[in-house]
This record gives C-alpha cells, structure tokens and sequence, in this order.
C-alpha cells in the first residue's frame, strides 16, 4: 500500500503525516510506505484543492482537514 500526505510542507501537513504514522502504528499487519508530495505543481495534477490530503494506492481519501488517527485507521482498513 503507498500512502501519500500531500501538501506543501505547513503545519497541518506534519500533524496529518503523524497521524499516518500513528494509523500505521496501530496497523502493524500493514505493509505500507508513507510518502510526502509537497511539489505545487503535482498537488495541482492530482486536482487537491485544499491541503493536506491523504492519498491510499493514488486515490484521495482525505483533503482539506487533519484526520484524525481513528478516522486514518478507519480509511486504511477499508484500503
């Protein structure tokens, strides 16, 4: 599974990849790779509006708020 937090590095970019992380953590059967996409112009390809987003496997999942980690292992699960 390839996760993306996509955005241009902010605040709620890093609170969003933490709580990935901590998502992850709590789905250690989950063979996963986290990634950062913080270029603009591949935020604007991918068509996010608003940042941060969550992509699972290139689908948005999340944009626009900091999910929080049940809501992350809620998406994960179901990915």
């Amino acid at each position: 599974m390839k996760i993306e937090v996509i955005g241009p590095g902010c605040a709620r970019c890093k609170k969003t990849e933490q709580h990935v992380t901590q998502a992850l953590d709590q789905l250690d059967a989950i063979d996963a790779t986290v990634e950062k996409v913080e270029d603009q112009m591949e935020i604007i390809d991918r068509g996010v509006m608003h940042t941060p987003a969550v992509a699972v496997d290139g689908e948005i999942q999340t944009e626009g708020d900091i999910p929080d980690v049940d809501r992350l292992v809620e998406v994960l699960q179901s990915a």
